[in-house]
């Protein structure tokens, strides 16, 4: 037995609760779904319900996993034969260690639905090795600026639209003594973030994205290193410490009403309804470099709906998939969670979600995730740490813009020599 076949083993007989009952090919009674995303249970645990109800002696189980963990643990488990029958799989990169035949069931000929689906979110469930789609998007996610409509009219600030605008609006929030941003910097992906928000009006959203992915050009552009000198403009509006600050903290700062703005995902929204119901909440897109520009909006795939090419209930387990790119279940996802489904035709209520999704008619990928988050090392590893020297003060855009390009030489051929 291969070296790797043992790691996968000893982590699944390690991790707790991550060998489900049953042998391959044996039937099972209850099918498993597993997912990282256990701040969602309710909404899924009552679709299931659905299912079962429209399915009589079908049987589902909700399992959850910590995040950061369930890569390793899903990995594990499909490598010894175990998988869950219905897998809540990542996007792009994140997916591609999975998308091949003898793991997951390609979905192309088997969910109609998915030939509605928008082509720039298919393609967060494509394999890049055979073409093939192994996943049902869930989720559209843009990447926003926060606002407290309270803090913001006490202080007689008007949400800006320019980059001048909101500068001034956020040094006239900390003359009247509150925390204009509750941004933070222990964590380099909330810095991530940050950039997908800021970055794109000043690198040039898609036409850079469309010249840098092709080779065309590096990070080494003046017009992207232009950005990440806009992007460290915003470090004296931050919370005191903010090297310190994580994104449990930015969350708290803004829920609690002590900080006015937050730099986030639109996924936040319904989040912080919940934690706060008097909160009143307002987006808006990345300020732009001049009046009458149209904002342009990082967005993405957030993941993807699958079945484990060894289930032992494969027709019901597909039937399932089947089930989440209907309408019916994108309409509940975006009614329940407030987020954006990725089905289409689905109706937005919330009136932020409305005015998130009208502005995502100008959206551009998000840069690392969507164009260099393939291969190690990825884009995003090395602009987290590069974000964080940039905000410590350690490193400067131009060398942030040297060292993206020469990091990702490694396996992106076009950079090599360059």
């Amino acid at each position: 037995m291969g070296r790797r076949r043992w790691i996968g083993l000893l982590a699944v007989i390690l991790i707790p609760g991550v060998w489900p009952v049953g042998a391959p090919g044996q039937a099972r009674s209850t099918m498993t779904f597993w997912s990282w995303r256990g701040e969602d249970r309710a909404f899924y645990e009552g679709m299931i319900k659905r299912f079962e109800a429209q399915n009589p002696g079908a049987s589902i189980e909700f399992q959850t996993y910590k995040p950061t963990e369930y890569t390793t643990v899903l990995s594990a488990a499909m490598q010894a034969g175990r998988g869950p029958d219905i897998v809540h799989l990542r996007a792009y990169g994140a997916l591609q260690p999975f998308a091949r035949p003898e793991f997951l069931v390609p979905l192309d000929d088997k969910v109609p639905e998915l030939k509605t689906f928008a082509r720039q979110w298919i393609d967060g469930a494509r394999s890049r090795a055979d073409g093939k789609v192994y996943g049902v998007p869930f989720a559209v996610q843009a990447l926003v600026i926060f606002d407290n409509k309270k803090i913001l009219r006490n202080a007689g600030v008007t949400p800006p639209h320019t980059w001048e605008q909101f500068i001034a609006a956020l040094k006239a929030l900390k003359d009247r003594g509150v925390t204009p941003l509750a941004n933070g910097g222990k964590e380099g992906w909330t810095l991530e973030v940050a950039m997908g928000v800021l970055g794109p009006n000043f690198y040039g959203g898609s036409n850079f994205y469309e010249a840098v992915t092709r080779g065309q050009t590096t990070f080494k552009n003046p017009q992207f290193t232009a950005a990440l000198a806009k992007i460290d403009e915003i470090r004296p509006y931050m919370p005191r410490g903010f090297m310190g600050v994580s994104y449990t903290d930015m969350q708290q700062l803004f829920i609690n009403e002590q900080a006015a703005m937050f730099i986030g995902g639109i996924w936040e929204l319904g989040y912080f309804k919940s934690q706060n119901a008097s909160l009143e909440i307002g987006a808006m897109p990345g300020p732009v470099a001049r009046a009458g520009d149209t904002p342009w909006i990082s967005s993405y795939d957030d993941g993807n709906y699958g079945v484990y090419a060894k289930s032992a209930n494969p027709a019901l387990a597909l039937k399932f998939i089947q089930f989440t790119a209907t309408r019916e279940w994108g309409q509940a996802f975006t009614d329940q969670l407030r987020q954006i489904s990725a089905v289409p035709g689905v109706v937005v209520g919330d009136p932020t979600l409305q005015e998130v999704q009208a502005w995502m008619r100008h959206s551009t990928p998000y840069l690392m995730l969507v164009g260099f988050r393939w291969k190690t090392p990825t884009g995003s590893e090395l602009i987290q740490n590069d974000l964080q020297g940039l905000m410590a003060g350690r490193m400067t855009p131009q060398e942030i813009g040297d060292d993206l390009t020469r990091g990702l030489a490694a396996w992106f051929e076009p950079f090599r020599g360059r």
